[in-house]
């Protein structure tokens, strides 16, 4: 409400010096609960960008690669060559940003992952479509690492896929848009080991950290690449704060050149709740989840397809024949999100159609997700009598 209010129009800094000031330290609080390197704050030497979400953040990353390589390679002639790795579990939103700044889709490499490793991508199998396709006279860009892929809540080795980008020189990216959030927590920030290695992560608030849609955290250890590829500078907005590069235009960090005021609800977040609230939200979430996945375990009638990754806990009722295990789960998924009583979601991994129990709203409490098992029980049993 406030954001609206004030209708703020910060696309440069001097049409809003507060709104621009303010977003370059609440991305350095944020920057710093998660413990990044100082390579990825304006309290450093990198910087960051508060985008509507992980969409944005893909093609702005994407472009700054492809510009910086393309300049390497001598010519846009070059840009068919180019090759973005991912996992199979990696947003489809990459895929969407690939193309949208011009790399064909057939250039897009993905790595097989599958149940025994959790879902995770291999370095190894990185290293071989890599060097399969250099032999072939392709470059490889990009490479997409993810902290919690929204099908199971995965993750990479950020580490190890680290030093296969560094040793190839590719671009590397940490999607934590998902898990991100409970890097905050001192037990969980090891999944983010490595990121040193990377040349940009990206977040979303909107997602587990109690902030409003659309708020996504994009941090760059080399600003330049991304203003260079994104910055214009027509005559109506010159002027001398910008041309003594003595100030930061949000604008050259972004596709479109109006932008709303987020700094301010992630601001009021932090300051509202502190870090101890934070932290304790993330781990009262992750302690539900647990609690759901115990009455499943329990219960013979289902099983826990993928362990539970933070607060979330893929799960199916059991089929008597394989075969019918989509359409039995699909029909129960449909059965307790028609009662009105609550949401839930479903994937396929590995194959596997599964439901998604995923927790992380607000208000939520035990009483919530003892009363969600309870329904589940009671929707499954009515499926099994018929």
């Amino acid at each position: 409400m406030l954001c609206s209010g004030f209708n703020v129009v910060g696309f440069n800094w001097i049409s809003s010096p507060a709104a621009t000031e303010l977003e370059s330290i609440v991305l350095d609080w944020m920057g710093k609960l998660l413990k990044l390197p100082s390579s990825f704050l304006f309290s450093g030497t990198g910087g960051g960008v508060l985008h509507g979400s992980t969409c944005e953040a893909a093609v702005c990353t994407l472009a700054a690669a492809r510009d910086k390589a393309l300049k390497e390679l001598g010519g846009w002639e070059n840009i068919t060559k180019l090759m973005v790795y991912a996992s199979d579990q990696t947003h489809f939103t990459f895929q969407k940003a690939a193309k949208l700044v011009g790399i064909p889709p057939s250039n897009f490499r993905f790595i097989e992952t599958s149940l025994s490793t959790g879902f995770s991508m291999s370095s190894d199998q990185v290293r071989l479509a890599i060097e399969h396709d250099i032999k072939s006279g392709l470059v490889p860009l990009f490479l997409c690492a993810t902290i919690g892929t929204t099908a199971c809540g995965a993750i990479d080795p950020i580490a190890e896929l680290g030093k296969v980008a560094r040793e190839y020189k590719l671009w590397l990216h940490i999607d934590a848009a998902y898990a991100g959030s409970a890097c905050i927590c001192p037990e969980l920030r090891h999944f983010l080991d490595g990121v040193e290695l990377a040349n940009s992560v990206s977040m979303n608030p909107h997602k587990w950290f109690l902030t409003n849609m659309d708020c996504c955290c994009l941090w760059i250890k080399e600003p330049r690449f991304l203003v260079d590829s994104l910055s214009t500078d027509p005559e109506i907005l010159r002027n001398k704060a910008s041309e003594f590069k003595a100030v930061l235009d949000y604008k050259d960090w972004q596709v479109a050149l109006s932008r709303r005021f987020r700094a301010l609800k992630l601001w009021i977040v932090i300051r509202r709740h502190g870090l101890a609230n934070l932290v304790y939200h993330i781990r009262s979430d992750i302690s539900m989840a647990k609690r759901f996945e115990a009455f499943v375990a329990k219960d013979d009638r289902f099983e826990i397809v993928v362990p539970r990754k933070f607060a979330l806990v893929c799960f199916r009722l059991k089929p008597k024949q394989e075969l019918e295990g989509a359409e039995l789960n699909c029909r129960l998924l449909e059965a307790i999100n028609s009662s009105g009583r609550a949401f839930m979601t479903h994937a396929v991994v590995g194959g596997i159609y599964v439901i998604r129990c995923a927790i992380g709203t607000t208000m939520t409490e035990e009483r919530h997700v003892d009363a969600l098992w309870k329904l589940i029980q009671e929707k499954a049993q009515g499926l099994l009598m018929e």
